[in-house]
This record gives structure tokens, C-alpha cells and sequence, in this order.
């Protein structure tokens, strides 16, 4: 553990494509990032089928490895076969210290059991149809439907940004007439004295940025005044994309946090910076 109780783990989440919903994705990324960092990310399915064509789209937005495996007999797919071998490699190769598996096929209850008999934490993510022995062979099962539903929710809490302030016109004829008169011409500045440019202004803050840290905000466990660790939260953000404070114009996640007006940040006597929603 890290020392904000940050968990660095290292989980593999793997995806059953036939029986998952790409829709999905987001909030299960979120969720995992409660065990740790999910560097290790395969769906599996068959990618002639136009029904995963979703998933496709999917693979490149999130960084997921795309596992290709035919139909070998007509009505079934061998894609359950395939996702087992690789979490039993992945766990005798020791590296990996949890395990997501999205899918609602009860085929998994025993990769599931086997995995946690070598004390690794499993989430299974499904619908709620899923057959009640892999439910319970997970550690923790959750149902992408209501989780799907309470991020819903979550967005229609966040304001639009506001609009960008409009300027002043020239009120009164003076002031038209005063405007179309030329400026003085400002003397020349040496050039051992010219001031250096102005940095460029950091990007915009957009509203699917916006929305990316308070899904992040929302996961974290907060204290009694309502702060998280702004440690924490940066982790679930980057857990669930290619997320760096770099792309938007500033070197720390302090400073880009300070920058939107729907947090509040707060240094404590440790030196951690801890952030709370105001908006």
C-alpha cells in the first residue's frame, strides 16, 4: 500500500464479449481501481460478429488487448475456454494480485472459485440475470445495470460550465468617438528589457473531463468533512483512460483540480493535498 492507502496492485480485468456490455466499461474501470492499477486489459470474442463492433471501438479508447477466437462449433464460442487458460498463466505467473471478470455466463463460477482459493480478490461484473453460483463465487459482484444507472445519476448532478463572459460595448456617443481615435505610439523598449511572452493559457477545461473527476471523486472514500485523497482520486481517473494533467495545460493534478469550480482543495499539516465537490 502506498502511504495514503492508496492500493497499487496489480489487477487484470478480462471480458467476455458475448456476454458484456461495452456500455459498461467506465464505471467497471472506476470500480477496479479500488483494488489497484488495471495494466492488464483482453477481451475476448469474435470480431466477424457485428454485435461487438461496440467493443471494438472500445478497444482502442481504453487500451484493451482484443483476443480473436473463432466459433469453432455453430450456436456456441470457445471464447470461455480461451479467457480460462490466460487467468490460470496469469496466475502462476505470480504478477497479478486481483482479478476483474465482466460477463454474465456462469461458466466462470469456476474460474472464479479457483482463483480465490489462492487468496486473490475477484470482482465479477454482469447483469442481474447472472446465475447465482458465480455471483457468489466472487468476491465482490456487481451489477453493471445499477452501476451503469447510478454514474446516470452522478452526470445529471454536474452543472454545464458557464458561458464565457461577453464584454462591455462602448455606451454613449464620446465613447464610440473616443474609440476611433488612434493611440499614442508607446516609445520603444530596449531590447535588453523586453519583457518574455506570456505563456499560452492552460486548455479548456471540458465538460467530459469534468465529468471524469467527479466519477473519480465519487469513488474514493471520503473523511468526515467530505475530502478524498487527491492522490487517490488522480489514480481512478487514470485508471479508467490515458488521463495526464499535461494535456490540459498544467504540470500537477493540484494545480488542474484548483482550476475547475467544482472542487475545493485543502493541504493538511503532512503535506497531502485532499479535494471535496462543491458543485
Amino acid at each position: 500500500m502506498a502511504s495514503d492507502d492508496t492500493p497499487t496492485r496489480n489487477i487484470a480485468l478480462l471480458i467476455d464479449a458475448d456476454n458484456a456490455s461495452w456500455h459498461a466499461i467506465d464505471p467497471v474501470l472506476t470500480v477496479l481501481a479500488e483494488l489497484g492499477t488495471v495494466n492488464i486489459r483482453r477481451v475476448y470474442g469474435n470480431w466477424s460478429k457485428p454485435a461487438l463492433s461496440g467493443w471494438r471501438e472500445m478497444t482502442i479508447k481504453h487500451g484493451i488487448e482484443p483476443q480473436q477466437q473463432f466459433d469453432i462449433t455453430k450456436g456456441k464460442n470457445a471464447t470461455d475456454m480461451k479467457m480460462t487458460i490466460d487467468a490460470m498463466d496469469l496466475l502462476f505467473r505470480g504478477r497479478v494480485e486481483g482479478f476483474g471478470i465482466m460477463s454474465s455466463d456462469s461458466d466462470f463460477m469456476p474460474l472464479a472459485t479457483r482463483l480465490r482459493q489462492d487468496g486473490l480478490p475477484v470482482y465479477g461484473f454482469g447483469q442481474a440475470k447472472t446465475p447465482e453460483g458465480f455471483k457468489r463465487a466472487c468476491t465482490r459482484f456487481i451489477d453493471v445495470d445499477k452501476l451503469m444507472a447510478a454514474e446516470a445519476d452522478e452526470a445529471k448532478q454536474t452543472p454545464p460550465p458557464a458561458p464565457p463572459p461577453v464584454k462591455d460595448p462602448p455606451t454613449g456617443a464620446a465613447s464610440s468617438a473616443r474609440s476611433k481615435e488612434p493611440e499614442p505610439a508607446s516609445p520603444p523598449v530596449p531590447a535588453a528589457t523586453q519583457e518574455p511572452a506570456a505563456p499560452a493559457a492552460p486548455a479548456s477545461i471540458d465538460e467530459e473531463l469534468v465529468k471524469l473527476l467527479i466519477d473519480a471523486y465519487s469513488a474514493v472514500k471520503r473523511d468526515e468533512k467530505g475530502f478524498v485523497s487527491l492522490s487517490a482520486m488522480g489514480q481512478l481517473a487514470a485508471n479508467r483512460s490515458s488521463f495526464d494533467v499535461r494535456n490540459y495545460g498544467y504540470k500537477r493534478l493540484s494545480d488542474l483540480i484548483a482550476a475547475v469550480p467544482n472542487f475545493n482543495t485543502e493541504r493538511r499539516e503532512d503535506g497531502r493535498v485532499f479535494v471535496r465537490r462543491v458543485r
